[in-house]
């Protein structure tokens, strides 16, 4: 019986998981992210994958990203700026999140 709970909750935990990448993934379609990102590919800006690389064990990246997502950025990617995005800041927030766990 433990052992059918145990199953059952991991089943749950990973069934829950593609919801939340999908849910955020969703967001950034709704605010136009993807016209100039894309997941894995670089297009106007870079490929949120290579943004999740750069970051990775950043302890401060999800605030940084959250702060250029809302105001817009220039120059760490090179000489295309990013303008600042029309967002709240619990979707800024959610977005830089959402980019950091790719």
């Amino acid at each position: 019986m433990k052992k059918q709970i145990g199953s059952l909750a991991l089943l749950a935990m990973f069934a829950a998981a593609p919801l939340t990448a999908s849910a955020d993934e969703g967001l950034a379609k709704s605010k136009a992210c993807l016209a100039c990102h894309q997941i894995d590919k670089k297009v106007v800006g870079p490929a949120f994958k290579d943004v999740s690389a750069k970051y990775k064990g950043n302890a401060g990246a999800a605030a940084m990203l959250a702060t250029k997502i809302k105001g817009g950025g220039k120059g760490v990617w090179g000489p295309v700026p990013m303008p600042a995005q029309n967002v709240t800041d619990e979707e800024a927030a959610k977005l830089a999140k959402w980019v950091l766990a790719l």
